[in-house]
C-alpha cells in the first residue's frame, strides 16, 4: 500500500459463506440492493458505450440487469460472457435473459474472478460493479490483473465501486464499523479504486465521483497500458 492511505479492512468472510449467502439473497437483492446501485451501474454501461460485435465480459453480475443491457448493446454479432460466484444469482440472471429473448448472446458462469477461465486478449470490454471491494485486500490486484491478461491491447475496463477517495466522513465510518463487527452480511467496504487500477498496468481515462447514502463511489474507465 503507498506511504500516506488509511489501510483497507479486510474481508474475513470465506468465499463459501459468501456463495451460501448471496444464494439465499438472489430472489430478493435486486429489492435489497439493486435500486440503490443500478443508477451507478448504469452511469459505468453508458461510459463503456459497448458496440455491436464486441465481445464483453461481465464479473459479478448478479441478477443479470447489466448482462440484458450489455446484450443489447453488443446485438447479434456480439457476445457477452459473465462470472458470479453465486448459482443463485446465475438462475436469476438466466431467467431474466430468457425472458427477454437473449439468452443465445450471453454465457452465464459461475467462478472466482481471481482465477478467470479465459484465454489471453479475449475481451474487448470487462465490466464490473460493486464487486471488486466484496475481495479481500490481497486478492485485489490478482482479479484487475486477469482482467488486465483478459483484456485484448486497445480493450478497456469500467469499475464502479465504492471509494475511499477524499475524505472518511461519517457514512464510511460507519459503514466500515458494521463490516468489521458482521462481517458475514456486511461484506464488502470502501476501496481504493483509481489506485487499485495504476498499479495494475491501467491507465485511467476517466473517473467520476459519485455518493450513495453518503458514501463515495467512483466510477472509472481503465485502459491497458
Amino acid at each position: 500500500m503507498s506511504q500516506g492511505r488509511s489501510q483497507i479492512s479486510r474481508v474475513t468472510r470465506s468465499k463459501t459463506v459468501a456463495k451460501n449467502s448471496y444464494n439465499n439473497m438472489s430472489r430478493w437483492y435486486d429489492l435489497i440492493a439493486g435500486t440503490s446501485e443500478w443508477k451507478f451501474v448504469k452511469i459505468g454501461l453508458d461510459l463503456l458505450e459497448a458496440a455491436s460485435g464486441e465481445v464483453v465480459l461481465d464479473i459479478g453480475y448478479g441478477t443479470g440487469k447489466s448482462v440484458l443491457t450489455l446484450a443489447h448493446s453488443v446485438g447479434a454479432t456480439g457476445q457477452v460472457y459473465g462470472l458470479d460466484l453465486s448459482e443463485g444469482m446465475q438462475g436469476i440472471a438466466g431467467d431474466r435473459l430468457k425472458r427477454a429473448g437473449l439468452s443465445e448472446r450471453v454465457d452465464l458462469r459461475v467462478g472466482d474472478a481471481a482465477k478467470l477461465p479465459f484465454e489471453d486478449q479475449h475481451f474487448d470490454a470487462v465490466f464490473t460493479s460493486f464487486t471488486l471491494e466484496l475481495f479481500d485486500t490481497p486478492e485485489i490486484p490478482i482479479v484487475l490483473r486477469e482482467c488486465h491478461r483478459v483484456l485484448r491491447k486497445n480493450g478497456r475496463l469500467i469499475l464502479v465501486s465504492m471509494s475511499r477517495a477524499g475524505d472518511e466522513n461519517l457514512a464510511v465510518k460507519m459503514y466500515e464499523w458494521a463490516h468489521v463487527q458482521f462481517p458475514k452480511y456486511v461484506d464488502c467496504r470502501p476501496i481504493y479504486v483509481t489506485e487499485s487500477l495504476t498499479e495494475t498496468g491501467f491507465q485511467v481515462a476517466e473517473s467520476s465521483s459519485f455518493k450513495m447514502w453518503g458514501l463515495p463511489v467512483e466510477v472509472v474507465l481503465g485502459i491497458p497500458v
